[in-house]
């Protein structure tokens, strides 16, 4: 396919509640605008806020777009809200979800080094969670690479659908072990790990130049699929095999 303007980059977040969290993903969707000022930017949810996601699709006027999920790993909303509005419309495509990203690992430590969590401390990552077995895949390959950057010992926990729970995973790192907040912003997951026992819980991701950079990667990893098609591709990840759907292009 050959385009002479960009396609559409649909951001698409979860939605929340939170006015804090909210304003945290707006902020976000600015600083992409801010850094690629020749792309035309659309707001949209899966759940909670509006716009919901299939009426942003259907208001699209003719040509590409690319739907990028402001989401931390693979699992419900990607593979199926996020999938049928791709599949709702013609040259609609979906990029991969923010992460695992070792530039989402050291903002983590970041996170931990502001909350003055020493690099030898115990850690529990604390992701939502996924029924998703891509999922898990994905956080665990987030923990390895936050590994990389820590020499203390690290136990990933969920907010739901997931085992251990993110008390558990406090439970068995210990009481002293501080909660790495692996969520983009402000919200109910985020309210909840206060309530889990561990005496230092970190910021959210967001706000972050960094989150912008890779949602816009992403963007133009999917942009630059669409002029070169591979039906045969194979995303190559381990999981790939545990499930009967890829949701990454």
């Amino acid at each position: 396919m050959q385009t002479s303007t960009p396609p559409v980059l649909i951001a698409c977040s979860h939605g929340t509640s939170s006015a804090e969290g909210q304003a945290a993903v707006n902020r976000l969707r600015d600083e992409m605008r801010a850094l690629r000022p020749e792309l035309d930017i659309r707001e949209a949810y899966v759940d909670v806020q509006e716009p919901d996601l299939p009426g942003v699709v259907a208001s699209l006027p003719d040509g590409p777009a690319v739907i990028v999920p402001l989401l931390l790993s693979v699992g419900y909303h990607v593979k199926v809200d996020i999938a049928e509005a791709v599949q709702s419309r013609p040259d609609t495509y979906a990029a991969a979800p923010l992460g695992p990203d070792p530039r989402l690992a050291a903002l983590l430590q970041q996170r931990l080094e502001e909350a003055e969590v020493g690099p030898g401390d115990a850690v529990v990552l604390a992701a939502a969670g996924s029924s998703d077995a891509c999922a898990s895949v994905d956080v665990g390959e987030l923990a390895e690479q936050l590994a990389a950057l820590r020499s203390g010992h690290i136990v990933v926990g969920y907010g739901a659908s997931a085992r251990p729970s993110v008390p558990e995973a406090v439970a068995q790192a210990g009481e002293a072990a501080a909660i790495a907040s692996y969520l983009l912003a402000p919200g109910y997951f985020h309210d909840q790990l206060a309530k889990a026992g561990a005496p230092v819980v970190s910021a959210p991701l967001l706000p972050s130049k960094a989150v912008a950079e890779i949602a816009l990667a992403r963007y133009d990893d999917a942009a630059a699929r669409l002029q070169a098609p591979d039906p045969a591709r194979d995303c190559g990840r381990p999981c790939r095999q545990l499930v009967t759907v890829c949701a990454r292009p």
